[in-house]
């Protein structure tokens, strides 16, 4: 078997409602979601997810060879951009190329990848996360009845403007929750929008009231110090990493022990999480993925020793893809397809250019020029010319 080519396609996963974060809210209820084919003269294809805008600067690296290879081909791809830098948008498509290639290889074995890597339970355990910062206080206890629905008990908010209304929030959601547990498991992402001291005042002011499991990304991500000064003066755990591309990236944190949950970013492929997944194990700390659509890091996540829980953002899969996963009993139900388990409707689907998602003047993917600035919480807020400010669609 070898990889002889490749194709992007691109589709849309409908939210039926506003996602965003402190940063930002996307302008309407549907995201891009980018979808990676790699072909081979097998006539077996991969699938990969996540943007792939430079796999033209990597692909090299893997066209001609065995995908079965799949760990060597990935050390292979990154010494492929050794002198312009692994990081960004080439990272992304080395994700993207990684989860075909274990795609492949799980296929050319005829099982799916969770029993490919070793795992001997296909339930990956979950917590609910909505996105939801642009949500009335009904709406998100609304989205997350549908969670509890399904079994979860514990929830990751949206938040960092307004300590009142995201206290408010949390204890709304606690209350739903508290159906499936007694007591519920509540975290909080502040999504790099505070300054350490911005952050322990923060925290501390909700914990008064409520016990937070974790604060994610409290601090820029690659602020070792100030996570570990921030982690020394809550109680709640430190979560972050999700946007770290390299293992690499996690020394400083760890060296300074400025982390307890270690977060890894799905969209920067399965090689990337079994190998953070293995060096946290090795500081006794957990592992939590940061999904992304169709949660494809699930099947690694079911095959590590120190998985603690897997974010689950969707109910639902975007249109033209089929997963071969179950959302119930508060987490991933794998199924028995082989490989990843996504199936590509390609005819529903626009066959394009690899391509970056597209950039916006604001949105949560876009850093706001006031971001761990400000003496005093924003609470909600409304865009203008100058991009400081931002929608945040919470109510007054």
């Amino acid at each position: 078997m070898k990889v002889t080519g490749y194709r992007s396609l691109r589709t849309k996963h409908e939210w039926g409602r506003l996602t965003g974060d402190a940063n930002g809210v996307m302008p309407d209820q549907q995201t891009e979601v980018h979808v990676l084919i790699v072909e081979t003269d097998a006539g077996v294809d991969g699938v990969g997810v996540g943007a792939h805008g430079d796999i033209d600067r990597v692909f090299g690296a893997v066209e001609g060879q065995d995908p079965r290879a799949v760990t060597a081909l990935y050390d292979r791809m990154l010494a492929w951009v050794f002198k312009t830098g692994h990081a960004g948008a080439a990272f992304g498509a080395i994700g993207a190329l990684d989860m075909a290639l274990w795609d492949l290889k799980a296929k050319a074995a005829g099982e799916p990848l969770w029993r490919t890597l070793g795992a001997l339970d296909r339930f990956v355990p979950g917590y609910a996360s909505g996105l939801d910062i642009a949500l009335g206080d009904d709406d998100l206890v609304s989205l997350y009845e549908r969670f509890a629905d399904r079994g979860f008990s514990s929830a990751k908010l949206k938040g960092g403007h307004d300590v009142t209304h995201d206290l408010r929030r949390l204890v709304a959601v606690r209350e739903v929750l508290s159906r499936n547990s007694a007591r519920p498991a509540l975290m909080l992402d502040a999504n790099e929008s505070w300054n350490r001291t911005q952050a322990v005042r923060y925290v501390r002011e909700l914990e008064d009231t409520i016990d937070l499991a974790w604060i994610e990304e409290p601090v820029r991500r690659w602020d070792a110090a100030g996570h570990a000064s921030v982690r020394q003066h809550i109680r709640a755990g430190v979560a972050t990493g999700e946007n770290l591309t390299g293992l690499e990236q996690y020394r400083p944190l760890l060296d300074a022990d400025a982390v307890d949950i270690v977060q890894v970013g799905n969209v920067w492929g399965i090689t990337h999480f079994l190998r953070t997944a293995a060096v946290a194990h090795y500081h006794d700390l957990p592992v939590s993925p940061v999904t992304y659509h169709a949660n494809p890091v699930a099947h690694a996540a079911a095959a590590v020793p120190n998985h603690l829980a897997f974010e689950v953002q969707h109910l639902t899969a975007p249109a033209g893809l089929r997963i071969d996963q179950e959302i119930v009993d508060g987490g991933i139900v794998l199924g028995d397809e082989p490989g990843i388990g996504i199936r590509v409707d390609e005819e529903h689907i626009e066959a394009v250019r690899a391509s970056h998602p597209v950039a916006g003047a604001a949105g949560p993917h876009v850093r706001p020029g006031r971001a761990g600035l400000r003496l005093v919480p924003d609470g909600p807020r409304t865009a203008s010319a100058s991009g400081d400010r931002l929608t945040t669609g919470m109510p007054a």
